[in-house]
């Protein structure tokens, strides 16, 4: 009888393509740690005061802080009352990047926060859940000489959270409050090669608008934006590994549909999983490079949830068909209480999604993060994310062991098998267990080099070496997961040997006893592999 290829294939062939499979996980890290450099790049700014005592000022006129065209600016705010300066006439101005360089379409997105230099004064101290607004408007333009034009504008609060580090008197006058740093904008493409802020902190104390804010000294902005250098390695991964996942998986469903048989679910659920890899993996970001696509970083997120999804619904069925008895396997309506929380998380987190950058596409100055309530409920998202996933993960150990008792018990049956036979399925058992902690592995090890990468960021130094560690786990993950659905295409899939040809000698050895028994466990029933088959005997017997 013919099962999958992880049943038929030699212990030598099966080990090689096994060192196969690791040598390209190593390089997969190895291209993150040595080759490719930190994800993401920062720039610090700290804004130029310009002096703009048009009226009204809503008018457009960019205010550039250096150049030809720098703006009349101001060093500090006294200087600004000498000068009779009203704090209206004030604007913060930042160019992106320093003079002298270029943004690039490579940086692939640019988010930028805000940090606040307040001073502590006895007559003009921050009170409690002070907001400060903030009059922000962004332009572009890809020549020096090119006029600029606005990309967006908006009036936005940010919640003040700050904390004086030392007592409240008049010696301590002058001292900076320690201040959170206040979500500013994020954009999801970077097409052109310079960018304008120009921020103004308006004042009307009869609204109550930037009154009790302290005193304001500076505004100093942070960039960060995806390294080009790692975008380009990070391409290049995604363009390789797309055909090679596509390929695969065509050769996999062919040999699936060339069967007598119907597919089952458990081939099923790996051919949507390979579906979800390809999709993840096509390279359209090679697009955003000539386009202004700046709904990218949603689509990339739906792109992941999607493959999480099908993972984690693939975990629970694979464990699931191989404890089940057969009248109650190949049914996807079995596993709704399993399946059905990761869908309605997925849906929580999609919602959860849109309300952050669906936004944010049509102001990019959005952030839900700056009112209590959205911050409230963005943090209890992601405490119970986390939670849920240590739960999953919990629930998906404790169903290996269930599929490790079942295939035990099973085991029972071999013992009055001929010796050949039973060395054979006791090989299968083997093979299936090992699988399964490999999986169990990989969910571990993504689990560890997040961690990992949280605690500590930076590079590892290795002699003449240096490590990138965050890039190691990007591209390290990313290909571990693309292995891993390569072997579970290739080790399931339907194969042309039949182990019974092959041992045709033990075949006649045996008694008519031993072969009613293996006709009776094993071939009563349809499925991928002869342990799939064993698994499900208890119901017919």
């Amino acid at each position: 009888m013919a099962g999958a290829i992880i049943e038929n294939m030699s212990t030598k062939k099966l080990c090689m393509v096994g060192g196969v499979l690791l040598i390209f996980q190593v390089l997969a890290f190895l291209v993150g740690g040595l080759i490719a450099p930190r994800p993401t790049t920062s720039l610090a700014f700290l804004a130029v005061k310009c002096v703009d005592v048009r009226r009204p000022h809503h008018n457009p006129k960019w205010l550039l802080p250096w150049g030809n065209d720098r703006c009349n600016s101001i060093r500090t705010f006294d200087e600004a009352a000498n000068r009779l300066i009203e704090a209206n006439d004030i604007v913060f101005s930042v160019h992106i990047p320093f003079q002298g360089h270029e943004m690039s379409p490579w940086f692939q997105f640019m988010l930028i926060i805000l940090q606040l230099d307040i001073a502590f004064k006895l007559n003009n101290y921050i009170e409690d859940n002070a907001m400060v607004t903030l009059d922000v408007a962004m332009a572009y333009r890809d020549e020096l000489t090119d006029p600029w034009t606005e990309l967006a504008h908006s009036v936005e609060q940010r919640k003040l959270q700050c904390t004086f580090p030392a007592s409240k008197t008049p010696e301590n006058e002058g001292r900076y409050y320690e201040c959170d740093v206040l979500p500013l904008i994020e954009i999801g493409s970077v097409t052109h090669k310079y960018y304008l802020l120009n921020i103004r902190l308006p004042v009307n104390e009869r609204k109550k608008i930037n009154v009790g804010i302290g005193e304001i000294n500076d505004l100093r902005l942070v960039t960060i934006f995806q390294n080009g250098g790692f975008t380009r390695v990070w391409f290049a991964m995604k363009t390789f590994l797309t055909p090679s996942i596509l390929i695969i998986m065509i050769w996999y469903w062919r040999r699936i549909v060339m069967m007598t048989r119907p597919p089952v679910l458990l081939e099923k659920i790996i051919f949507a999983l390979g579906i979800s890899m390809t999709f993840i993996n096509i390279p359209v970001e090679w697009f955003s490079i000539g386009f202004n696509w700046t709904w990218m970083l949603l689509f990339g997120d739906i792109r992941q949830g999607i493959f999480y999804v099908m993972l984690l619904s693939f975990w629970i069925i694979f464990c699931g068909e191989h404890m089940m008895d057969q009248s109650e396997r190949n049914r996807i309506s079995i596993y709704w209480k399993q399946v059905g929380p990761i869908a309605f998380g997925s849906c929580c987190l999609f919602i959860f999604d849109m309300c952050e950058r669906g936004v944010q596409l049509k102001n990019p100055f959005y952030s839900i993060w700056t009112t209590d309530v959205g911050a409230n409920l963005a943090m209890a998202f992601i405490i119970v994310a986390g939670i849920c996933a240590c739960l999953y993960f919990l629930f998906l150990c404790f169903m290996v062991y269930q599929v490790f008792r079942n295939i035990s018990g099973k085991q029972s049956s071999l013992p009055a098998m001929s010796k050949a036979r039973r060395l054979h399925y006791e090989g299968l058992i083997f093979r299936f267990k090992f699988l399964m902690i490999v999986t169990l592995a990989c969910a571990a090890l993504t689990t560890v080099f997040f961690i990992t990468t949280q605690v500590s960021e930076g590079n590892w130094k290795w002699g003449e070496f240096s490590v990138e560690l965050n890039s190691a786990f990007f591209t390290g993950i990313y290909g571990m997961w693309n292995l891993y659905v390569f072997a579970l295409m290739f080790l399931y899939a339907p194969s042309h040997k039949n182990y019974g040809d092959d041992q045709k000698n033990g075949r006649d050895g045996m008694s008519s006893g031993e072969e009613l028994q293996l006709t009776t466990t094993i071939t009563h029933a349809d499925g991928p592999t002869e342990l799939y088959r064993l698994a499900g005997k208890e119901s017919q017997e």
